[in-house]
């Protein structure tokens, strides 16, 4: 259960009231991430999410602003998607105002201080060469730019190191301008709260903030021609590999049976793949599948670690369960699997924290919220044919792509083992 409220400025503010929890999480979810920059741009809103931190006239030091969160045993933190970012507050109710307080302060007043500004892009880019030494985030950047060639979503977050060493202040600032709108922003709050206080608390909090420029679009997605592999050779003593397919994005009708797909071939230790990859055949300690759904488009991708010798091995392993998925799944399996996720769903709103991320993240993307019932019931109402024909739809082997870092051949012939 959650009121929606639009203020005078076009800020969405949701509350949803939790009288049996003694915390409030305070969420404000910015209608921008990665695939709204351009290439110069590349980074940016991740840049600006660091120096959100960094100072503001009222509280001149990222101490100064952490201490009055931690100080009373809260939480603070931030964080940049490709289509959103976020910034949020965890608390003890009695400290509800405080919280508000620090997030619109950060938001609406930090200083953009110039010497600021030149050590968080040093820190930025050690970030991002802590992600090029992981091979298990390395791959997931070149799966990124397989699946989406040319294409911002096909960038790293945090952007290149070129890019964020070449960004200026003025760039920020007129990035920050053009996207930190009130009617791009969803503030989201949950826990022991009333709403009529949230939204007297909220519009005092934000009365400052006016409408600017209307906030610049992204570019959508137009599938075409490009790499179907990208393997980068390291003396390591594993390979981490990913396959993906093309998936569907988040207003798709078939958006949740791709989900019950995914969570029958690798989400947990009872999915197909842990069963087959890790348990029968012992070719990897860690594997999974996830589905990812964006506003035009999304993907279903398939990640694990092996031994540089039972790389090609492992490929042919997880095709042939791609392949059995095909053929219809039994009935009490994808009751099992309808279990697990109408589980895992229940358990998270038990969080305040949670529940303001389940009802600002889709007011802010998709300008709608689905229930925590309303989900459930349309997961209920999967029937197999269904099932079968999504995955006959979307498992085609001509839409697989391979990534992977190790001590593998570049030039072998990969693409002839990526068929379904």
């Amino acid at each position: 259960m959650y009121e929606k409220a639009i203020l005078d400025n076009g800020l969405r503010l949701i509350t949803s009231p939790m009288p049996h929890t003694r915390s409030v999480a305070v969420n404000f979810f910015i209608g921008t991430g990665s695939r709204y920059e351009s290439e110069a741009q590349g980074g940016v809103s991740h840049f600006i999410e660091h120096l959100c931190f960094k100072g503001t006239q009222k509280r001149p030091t990222p101490r100064d602003i952490s201490s009055v969160i931690e100080g009373v045993g809260g939480m603070i933190n931030a964080g940049t998607d490709k289509e959103l970012t976020v910034y949020w507050c965890k608390v003890a109710q009695p400290h509800f105002l405080s919280a508000l307080d620090v997030l619109a302060d950060i938001l609406l007043n930090s200083r953009f201080d110039p010497a600021e500004i030149e050590k968080e892009r040093q820190v930025i880019i050690e970030e991002i060469n802590m992600s090029l030494d992981s091979p298990a985030q390395r791959v997931s950047m070149l799966l990124d730019d397989v699946l989406w060639p040319g294409h911002p979503l096909g960038r790293d977050i945090a952007g290149k190191k070129e890019t964020v060493a070449a960004m200026s202040r003025e760039m920020i600032l007129d990035y920050m301008a053009g996207q930190y709108q009130p009617q791009n922003t969803v503030v989201s709050i949950a826990g022991a709260i009333d709403q009529q206080e949230a939204v007297d608390a909220v519009t005092k909090a934000t009365a400052a903030w006016k409408k600017g420029r209307t906030h610049a679009g992204y570019t959508p997605y137009m599938p075409g021609p490009g790499k179907r592999v990208l393997i980068e050779k390291r003396g390591t003593e594993q390979t981490q590999m990913c396959l993906a397919l093309p998936g569907i994005s988040m207003k798709h009708p078939d958006r949740f049976k791709l989900d019950l797909l995914n969570i029958i071939l690798g989400e947990g230790m009872s999915s197909r793949l842990f069963a087959e990859i890790r348990d029968k055949l012992g070719l990897a300690y860690s594997i999974q599948s996830y589905s990812e759904h964006f506003l035009d488009t999304g993907d279903m991708v398939i990640s694990a670690g092996v031994d540089n010798k039972n790389v090609t091995v492992a490929i042919k392993a997880v095709l042939a369960e791609l392949a059995r998925l095909k053929d219809g799944v039994p009935d009490d399996e994808i009751n099992k699997a309808k279990e697990l996720f109408k589980g895992r769903i229940l358990l998270r709103m038990e969080d305040s924290r949670s529940v303001a991320g389940w009802m600002g993240s889709q007011e802010i993307l998709m300008g709608e919220i689905l229930s925590v019932d309303q989900v459930i019931a349309i997961m209920d109402a999967i029937n197999p044919e269904e099932l079968q024909k999504v995955a006959q739809e979307t498992l085609k082997g001509e839409g697989l792509k391979l990534a992977a870092v190790g001590n593998i051949d570049p030039d072998a012939n990969w693409e002839d083992l990526l068929k379904i």
